[in-house]
């Protein structure tokens, strides 16, 4: 090497420092890929992302590969740098050489090629993919047996790299990825996915039609109020019982019974002859699951039954269907759940609405881990049925008994004291103007 001239030295410094570069900063970006997108870009046939997978799939390797090739440049850069300070400076230049080209590295080998690789990663990924896939033949020799020793560190410590690890997303994990990618999609699509992905957090308790208000035929009336239930019906598939909805002997589907009705065919002979058997459904069921089964049984309605057998309420395809696209209706949705906003920004809410509707309608924050009803919070708060007229607060809302019963809640006013306070600060505010 002294038979080469200065400048060539300068010449191959700055080529085994772009070198240095192109390791630090292709690891950076190789190892800070989105891997979904990287499988996604492999399975449509983009060969840089493939190159890059396989690349991937043994990170001890790749690792390997990339840090020989680093550490082989740097200290080919170090030994250049020392020749070209004796040159220039003798002795001095010894200690002048490590502290200018550990700067030199620092600033255009590490910090600005990995800051870019991170920001770009795929940028760069890909083309050193294929850097790397030609020259792992020649160098796996050395790989394999700097892999040996760090394997070998590494199974000490329980870890085995040469076993594929699955990366799996929890589903706080996914509902990140679903909210990152959200300006990617219509937020209607975003929703969606997101209420999905809920489904497996809601129970069956969360949107059923509770007991008392699920409306059925009684077998037991008299034939005109039969007649007039089955005529003024709003379900398509109502239960059919024997005094109680307890004793439930099946269901009926609305439409065979008109289509009778209309050839002057319907009688209780009849009406009996087209009852389907019921479905029952277990109490704490997650909707994800209840969704399959509905599919599994071709049903699209089913009983909610607790652990004594008693029946707590109805939930139908629909209710299900209604949690993932939202409401099919064209009226205000929140008239619809029972919520009557008023002039004065509070909202007028029925006892027996959901507190999931009430928070998902208004964007508040009731607690949800209780009580599935409002009517259930307020008195699982109280211990005790209140009178109209009674005030209290539940976290940061004031709620105010508007009418009640001997055993429920029927209607109550409640506000968002948070909001309040923002309208008060806004109305305290100094007025400043230019003349003053």
């Amino acid at each position: 090497m002294n038979e080469l001239s200065t400048a060539s030295l300068f010449i191959i410094l700055a080529i085994l420092i772009l070198l240095s570069g192109f390791f630090s900063g292709s690891e950076t970006a190789l190892m800070t890929l989105n891997r979904y997108r990287l499988k996604s870009l492999a399975d449509k046939g983009h060969r840089g992302a493939r190159l890059a997978s396989k690349l991937l799939a043994r990170p001890d390797r790749l690792l390997g590969l990339i840090l020989l090739g680093n550490n082989i440049v740097n200290i080919f850069a170090a030994t250049v740098a020392t020749i070209i300070a004796l040159r220039l400076y003798g002795e001095i230049g010894l200690a002048v050489a490590p502290i200018a080209l550990a700067f030199v590295i620092l600033i255009f080998s590490e910090v600005t090629p990995k800051t870019l690789a991170a920001l770009k990663p795929e940028k760069l990924a890909f083309p050193s993919a294929f850097v790397y896939t030609v020259i792992a033949t020649p160098l796996y020799p050395f790989v394999w047996l700097v892999n040996i020793f760090s394997n070998a560190l590494l199974s000490l410590m329980g870890v085995h790299p040469d076993k594929e690890t699955r990366q799996e997303l929890s589903a706080d994990e996914l509902r990140a990825v679903v909210v990152e990618a959200e300006h990617f999609m219509p937020q209607a699509h975003s929703d969606m996915l997101l209420s999905i992905i809920d489904l497996e957090q809601v129970s069956v308790e969360d949107i059923m039609v509770p007991r008392n208000e699920v409306t059925g035929i009684d077998l037991n009336d008299d034939w005109n109020d039969i007649v007039h239930q089955i005529t003024h019906s709003q379900r398509t598939r109502v239960p059919v019982f024997h005094d109680s909805i307890d004793n439930t002997v099946g269901v009926l589907h609305l439409r065979k019974v008109l289509n009778l009705f209309s050839r002057d065919e319907l009688n209780m002979d009849t009406l009996k002859g087209t009852i389907a058997s019921a479905y029952f459904i277990p109490a704490g069921t997650s909707l994800t699951q209840q969704l399959l089964n509905f599919q599994d049984n071709r049903r699209r309605s089913g009983l909610v039954v607790d652990e004594y057998g008693s029946i707590q309420g109805l939930v139908t395809l629909e209710d299900i269907l209604e949690e993932i696209v939202g409401q099919f209706t064209t009226d205000s949705p929140t008239r619809n759940l029972g919520i009557h906003k008023q002039a004065d920004n509070s909202y007028l809410i029925d006892g027996n609405t959901h507190i999931r509707d009430i928070n998902r309608a208004l964007d508040w924050q009731l607690p949800s881990d209780g009580p599935k009803t409002l009517n259930g919070l307020i008195l699982e708060h109280m211990e005790i049925i209140p009178q109209t007229g009674t005030s209290l607060m539940i976290e940061n809302y004031t709620i105010e008994i508007m009418r009640s019963t001997n055993n429920a809640v029927q209607t109550a006013r409640m506000q968002d004291t948070s909001d309040m306070a923002e309208t008060i600060e806004e109305d305290q505010a100094p007025v400043t103007s230019e003349n003053s």
